[in-house]
């Protein structure tokens, strides 16, 4: 099982980074989503690990900002010619990539031993990627624990069908995401569903894991069909609030979606 960190970056980003225990392994490390690089260039001094490869969800600058400076520091590298893995839609946005990847790919990170698949995941940008393996997700800034990403470059629609996309992954798999947002994401949460059990239970947790200073993630898929409303638009109270606020009827789960992203938006 691979051991996964997060380091606390910017205001509310985690960066991950994902080690394979073992003499072959053990002191490489695969950085996600490296969008400052201070904090990780400290955590691998103090930990004694080097970069075995690079994992890159999409362009926004928090996500991609401290690249270029941890391939810099050659002394951190497992080689001269570490690869970075990342959206093949976005390339021309983020330098520095060396494999471009597209949906369905299959990759396997060598300094981990372990094979991720890629899925595109539009909506946050147009070309947003998520990687699925080992038990795990790294969702970037698409799936949230009890929220989503706000749509920014594609459609609501794009959104929707990215999550329903994840929302099929096995309920146990683990879902690490790019920002500690949890507690607001609840919060929406019950005001959509102020009779939601699952929510109140999860809040308290996360409560308590705040409190001890603690990251909220990961969550699992299967705990988010049960408390994330952005991927509850078949749940007969999550369509009743839709419709509610909307003043119509909402029976499709993209309008559905759409009416549930712009509530959060103006919250």
């Amino acid at each position: 099982m691979l051991n996964i960190n997060a380091i606390a970056a910017l205001s509310d980003n985690y960066i991950w980074t994902m080690q394979q225990p073992g003499a072959t392994h053990g002191n490489h490390v695969a950085i996600v989503d490296p969008g400052d690089a201070e904090p990780i260039l400290n955590w691998l001094h103090a930990q004694g690990l080097r970069i075995g490869a690079i994992l890159i969800t999409h362009h926004h600058a928090d996500h991609t900002g401290g690249m270029q400076t941890l391939l810099a520091q050659r002394q951190l590298l497992a080689d001269d010619d570490i690869p970075v893995y990342g959206p093949a839609a976005e390339s021309d946005r983020i330098p520095g990539i060396t494999h471009t990847l597209g949906d369905g790919d299959e990759v396997e990170v060598g300094c981990l031993g372990t094979a991720f698949r890629v899925i595109e995941v539009p909506g946050h940008t147009l070309g947003h990627i998520a990687f699925h393996g080992a038990g795990i997700l790294l969702a970037g800034d698409t799936l949230f624990r009890g929220g989503c990403g706000r749509v920014f470059e594609g459609t609501p629609e794009q959104m929707q069908h990215a999550l329903a996309r994840l929302r099929e992954l096995p309920d146990e798999t683990r879902v690490h995401a790019g920002h500690e947002y949890t507690r607001k994401n609840l919060a929406f949460a019950r005001m959509v569903e102020p009779d939601n059990q699952d929510i109140a239970q999860v809040a308290a947790e996360v409560d308590a894991l705040l409190a001890a200073g603690r990251p909220t993630l990961p969550g699992t898929i299967g705990e988010e069909c049960l408390i994330n409303p952005f991927l509850r638009w078949d749940s007969p109270d999550v369509i009743q609030a839709a419709s509610k606020r909307a003043g119509r009827a909402l029976t499709e789960p993209a309008a559905i979606f759409a009416e549930l992203r712009a509530w959060k938006d103006a919250s």
